[in-house]
């Protein structure tokens, strides 16, 4: 909106800012100083006890020391009262007895206001109507309802719940008699038949709960069938030039408040949810209108909160409710902006909770309630089990997608890093634990134990040469596994654009050292944000990654770490250097479990063997590491190493020593 110049000078010379911020804060009178327009206050926009809210009059600004919330009489309003600037400067000009400008540039827009107006005074006299019903003869059914749903006065009159009559002409009478039946009708507590005919009450026989907007105007009604033969057990009111109701909250101007002292707010389902929520004490509740959560309101969620708390029925309803709002609210995290969901228990909503466990329950509720990240992965890994490489890829493909739907780049990078690691912790091989698992040969009457009597009887062990052989301690000084990551990820980094068909297989490549783990999660937000890898690592460690990963000689030697080779080789080379990897992992895990029996090998032959499968794996790794991608001969280093480990999986019987 394009102001006439002056308008604002005009607005803030009538108006100061210590009187609008006074109506929401308690001034410090032993740091204050009105003489010098100087005020001090706890912050209105943090809980805090010390007074580190700073009011300069003579500059018309504020200042948090606390929460380094800043600026003026306008940006007050519109954080307090969670209205748009032109909202804002309505309510200030009110204040200030001055005509807003529209009124001048546009001959309707007075016209607009006034037609408003008029249907919000006749929104108001149907909440006194209600209001009447509900006390009158004719609601005490709807009494004894509220009642046993534990609704004491104090409430009926704080949300100002009333009741409208069965009949069809109770509404439509009051409001003919005083010439506005065409408001009712426009407002939307009136239906007009089709032939044209007086107009009838389109609420009958329900509890009334009056919807108010940010402003505090009644701008429409939900109501509660009384009968269990009713269509619609709630019935909304329609959409009208004052009612919007994917843009309004339940509740949300008494939420507003509470929610800036509590820091949260809780979001759920119905209007008797956050009635039962505000008589157990959590009056930072709203609800929708009795649809999903749509954009219009998740922003006037956050604007009250950065985390709001999603309390959801404990049913398959208000789990999907659930998950349609993670898909809405994906592409709209922002920095510090996201969702919390607090799931009840199956079959039970808040009302119910409060009142089996008190407000107590519903606080334990609360405190369990799990960030949008959390409640994401359970979706997609309750799809359906992971057991098999395709619905592995499958899942991959799922959630790569979702996060791609995440505007912003820094929280898309986050919520990846954080997938990866909910990942390779789901999918990572298990380690066994405890005592050796029995091995086939182990207590039968065949194979390398055959006639030397019980595993715990006495007998000659392998020598301590072989139990602190490399084996057993690591081979070398190098480790091989780190010389293999660090060839794949400095490949990677050099030639990125031969990584677009290789981003799930380097994703899922198993990183065993910490240095080389940062490097490739690294790597992945790059291709996530599709950004420069090597920027984004130098920026993070400090350092040039390429240069980081060279200093190790068997990298730097590797030839197609220099770009001179083309993306075709280069995504061949990756696949094949990134399986060889997987399977010497692999092959460790084995020998890991080896270990374990060859200290119940019964003789030294068991070691001298053992030795040479040591020297071999030494050689596999080396030739791994250095050309990731080589033919190897069917007597290469790798295949003798396998060869000698087929004992493993066949009945092998060493001969007797002499």
């Amino acid at each position: 909106m394009a102001l006439p110049p002056g308008f604002l000078d005009e607005l803030r010379s009538r108006l100061t800012l210590s009187d609008i911020v006074g109506r929401k804060v308690l001034w410090d009178n032993r740091k204050s100083n009105p003489a010098r327009g100087d005020f001090w206050s706890p912050c209105p926009f943090h809980q805090e006890k010390t007074p580190s809210f700073h009011v300069d009059d003579r500059k018309g600004f504020y200042y948090c020391f606390g929460c380094h919330e800043k600026g003026d009489m306008i940006s007050f309003v519109r954080e307090t009262e969670n209205v748009s600037f032109v909202e804002a400067i309505e309510i200030l000009a009110r204040e200030a007895g001055l005509e807003m400008p529209e009124a001048t540039r546009d001959p309707h827009a007075a016209e607009k206001r006034d037609r408003l107006a008029q249907l919000a005074d006749v929104m108001e006299q149907a909440v006194r109507a209600f209001q009447i019903g509900l006390r009158s003869g004719v609601g005490q059914a709807a009494r004894s309802y509220a009642e046993g749903r534990g609704l004491d006065e104090a409430t009926l009159r704080r949300f100002e719940i009333g009741y409208a009559p069965s009949q069809r002409g109770t509404l439509s009478t009051a409001l003919g008699e005083k010439g506005l039946l065409d408001d009712g009708v426009e407002a939307g507590l009136l239906i007009r038949p089709d032939d044209g005919g007086t107009p009838f009450d389109r609420f009958r026989d329900r509890l009334m709960f009056p919807i108010r907007d940010t402003r505090g105007r009644c701008v429409g009604f939900g109501g509660r069938a009384m009968s269990p033969n009713a269509q619609a057990k709630y019935l909304n009111s329609p959409e009208t030039p004052l009612f919007h109701k994917g843009r309004v909250l339940y509740n949300h101007a008494n939420a507003r408040e509470a929610s800036g002292k509590t820091g949260t707010l809780i979001v759920a389902e119905g209007y008797m949810d956050v009635i039962a929520l505000a008589q157990a004490g959590f009056d930072h509740a709203v609800a929708p209108l009795g649809t999903a959560i749509t954009e219009d309101q998740l922003g006037l969620i956050w604007r009250m909160a950065d985390e709001p708390i999603i309390a959801l029925d404990g049913d398959k309803a208000g789990l999907r409710a659930a998950e349609r709002l993670i898909d809405l609210a994906l592409p709209l995290l922002t920095p510090g902006k996201s969702l919390r969901f607090c799931i009840l228990p199956e079959g039970q909503d808040p009302d119910d909770l409060i009142k089996a466990g008190g407000a107590a329950a519903m606080a334990d509720a609360l405190e369990q309630s799990v960030p949008m990240a959390e409640m994401l992965w359970r979706r997609e890994t309750g799809r359906g089990p992971l057991d098999t490489p395709e619905r592995k890829a499958a899942f991959d493909a799922a959630l790569r997608k979702l996060l791609g739907t995440i505007t912003d780049k820094s929280v898309r990078s986050h919520y990846g890093a954080d997938m990866r690691e909910r990942r390779a912790a789901l999918l990572a091989p298990r380690a066994r634990q405890g005592s050796a698992p029995q091995r086939p040969w182990q207590g039968s009457s065949s194979g390398p134990n055959k006639g030397r009597g019980t595993r715990g009887a006495s007998r000659t062990g392998p020598a301590r040469e072989t139990l602190n052989s490399g084996l057993v301690r690591g081979v070398g000084n190098t480790n091989p596994a780190r010389i293999r990551e660090a060839t794949i990820l400095l490949i990677a980094l050099r030639n990125k654009a031969a990584l677009e068909p290789l981003e799930a297989l380097l994703e899922e490549m198993p990183c065993t050292t910490p240095d080389t783990a940062a490097m490739q999660a690294g790597l992945m937000d790059a291709l996530a944000e599709g950004s420069d890898p090597i920027a984004l690592l130098h920026q993070r460690l400090g350092e040039d990654p390429c240069a980081l990963l060279a200093r190790v000689p068997q990298v730097r030697a590797n030839p197609y770490t220099r770009p001179d080779h083309t993306p075709d080789q280069i995504a061949e080379v990756l696949r094949e250097a990134i399986r060889r990897h997987e399977t010497l992992l692999a092959y460790e895990v084995e020998v890991a479990d080896a270990r374990r029996d060859f200290a119940d090998a019964a003789d030294e032959r068991w070691s001298t063997r053992l030795r040479q499968i040591a020297q071999d794996r030494v050689h596999a790794d080396n030739a791994a590491s250095a050309t990731p991608l080589v033919d190897e001969a069917q007597d290469s280093p790798l295949q003798r190493l396998l060869d000698h480990g087929a004992w493993r999986s066949r009945s092998h019987k060493p001969e007797k020593p002499d």
